[in-house]
């Protein structure tokens, strides 16, 4: 929207700056809120001053920046927050699972569905099948979607290809859509997303499959340099904790750090796992153990925190019996953060202002909570803490500006569309009165 290298973010009535690290335990609710006349200044994509306007704007006087080589956005006394982070998507793939829903209401479950060739299995097929062109297409119409309410970094896994030159294809286009932008784009391998077709039938099955995925996928995978971090469907029927270690401590190994699907379903010990060997993240936990939230606490309060990010649209829409105890976490120390999962099967909504509301009305988290479940705590669980996902000097300038003139009605206005504008390392990228 403008050529100047600076802007200043103005007349906003809160600006939440999540500033100080990590939020766990009671601190997850202290959010930083500068109320009145609050601005934000960036220079050259990273945030040179937080504060009241006045104080703004006598610190660029100070660093020497001339009036004219800032460029004013007007918050219109609505909120402003740092960019909301999505930490757990599946946003590469093609074709769509509609059909499941009326399988599910007959009875059938997730699982069931996957071990008949359906669920995962059947976007496999289709991704496999659908030509770069495509897939990029759909995943920017995703990302656009995604921007617009006021996302500025978004994992991305692959997992859709389970084989090595597929899953590879998967985070070269990741990796462009990097390039691209505006989003920044965290790319993860998620080549045991399940047991791939070939390898199905046998009686090792999963056993052989996973011997693929460390043997043969993980090392190319490396070599490529896309990926930056390794996931694992820790899960019954699918890959158990044995299998599960192995792939994440060669990942390790290899330069990837990791993350696990863990407990979604069933306590398997995932959770525990995540905590014994340093995962940045445990995602879903709608079945975690006492014993598996103990590691995490535990961990926690080790200094070498595993992030719990929570999916509540998935077990919305999956149906399950229950959601993921944050309370119990929160109050047990363990850093909670929030996503969409956005896929095909289980969550097709990619929209963090919902997974935001659902945190809100069904993990019980209160709104300031659940913002810094979507920014400090979003960016801890991809490692990028100490440059996203706060308003703090120095780091990237990522800003949403919201209507409402208080943070806890960003989930009170259920479905609405809330986002004004977006800024992306300084420039406004998107601006919701333009259409």
């Amino acid at each position: 929207m403008s050529d100047r290298p600076g802007l200043l973010v103005h007349n906003a009535t809160e600006v939440v700056t999540v500033a100080g690290g990590v939020r766990r335990g009671s601190q997850q609710a202290e959010i930083g809120i500068i109320y009145g006349d609050g601005a934000v200044a960036a220079y050259e994509g990273r945030i040179v001053a937080i504060g009241q306007l006045e104080e703004v704007e006598r610190r660029l006087q100070e660093m020497g920046v001339a009036a004219h080589a800032v460029a004013r956005l007007d918050a219109r006394r609505g909120v402003v927050t740092p960019g909301l982070i999505d930490p757990h998507t599946h946003m590469l793939f093609a074709g769509t699972r509609q059909a499941e829903i009326e399988l599910r209401q007959r009875g059938h479950s997730y699982l069931e569905i996957l071990a008949a060739g359906g669920g995962i299995l059947q976007t496999v097929r289709e991704t496999r099948a659908a030509p770069d062109e495509v897939l990029l297409a759909n995943a920017r119409r995703w990302s656009a979607e995604m921007l617009s309410h006021g996302v500025t970094t978004v994992e991305v896994k692959s997992g859709y290809g389970l084989s090595a030159d597929e899953e590879l294809r998967l985070l070269s286009l990741a990796g462009q859509l990097a390039d691209e932008g505006p989003l920044d784009i965290v790319p993860t391998f998620l080549g045991a997303h399940a047991i791939a077709p070939e390898f199905r039938g046998r009686p090792d099955a999963a056993a052989a499959y996973m011997a693929n995925v460390i043997e043969e996928q993980l090392p190319r995978v490396a070599e490529q340099g896309i990926a930056t971090t390794c996931d694992v469907f820790c899960e019954r029927g699918v890959f158990d904790v044995d299998m599960s270690r192995r792939l994440l401590t060669r990942a390790k190994e290899l330069g990837l750090q990791a993350r696990l699907h863990a407990d979604q379903l069933n306590p398997t010990g995932g959770a525990e796992l995540a905590a014994e060997i340093g995962a940045l993240s445990a995602d879903h936990l709608g079945g975690v153990s006492e014993k598996g939230i103990a590691a995490l606490a535990g961990a926690a309060e080790s200094g070498r925190p595993t992030v719990a990010t929570l999916l509540p649209i998935s077990a919305f829409y999956l149906d399950e019996p229950h959601y993921a105890p944050a309370r119990t976490m929160i109050d047990a120390g363990i850093p909670v953060a929030i996503g969409t999962d956005f896929n095909p099967g289980s969550s097709p909504a990619p929209n963090a202002q919902l997974a935001l509301d659902f945190a809100v009305h069904r993990l019980r988290l209160t709104a300031a909570e659940a913002i810094a479940a979507m920014t400090i705590n979003a960016a801890a669980a991809l490692g990028l803490e100490q440059t996203h996902g706060s308003l703090d000097e120095g780091k990237h300038a990522d800003v949403v500006v919201w209507e409402p003139d208080s943070h806890t009605l960003l989930p009170y206005w259920l479905g609405a569309d809330l986002v004004r504008t977006v800024v992306k390392r300084g420039r406004v990228v998107y601006d919701g009165r333009l259409g």
